[in-house]
């Protein structure tokens, strides 16, 4: 894992935000905001954001698959596709 390299102080965002939001949306590289020295957000562009967000939405399918798999909720793939071309067919 890559270290974040753009840490700046609240202050610092305010009086150069334009120039941040260049910079991030340029180089996809996030901002961590400080906050009295704590760490207390990320500015990320928007591309980043919503690949960020795929990817948990596909990491909580993942964990539904597994679960009903766990419980026996499972539906063999020739009757899956049998169901399917069915509808398809009946459209």
């Amino acid at each position: 894992m890559n270290p974040i390299k753009n840490i700046k102080p609240i202050s610092y965002i305010k009086a150069n935000a334009a120039q941040v939001l260049d910079h991030v949306c340029e180089s996809h590289t996030p901002y961590v905001v400080t906050q009295n020295g704590e760490a207390r957000g990320v500015i990320l562009d928007i591309e980043t954001f919503q690949t960020m967000q795929d990817g948990l939405k596909l990491f909580k399918l993942f964990a539904q698959s597994e679960t009903e798999i766990a419980k026996g909720e499972v539906v063999p793939q020739k009757d899956l596709f049998d169901s399917l071309e069915r509808e398809l067919n009946a459209k």
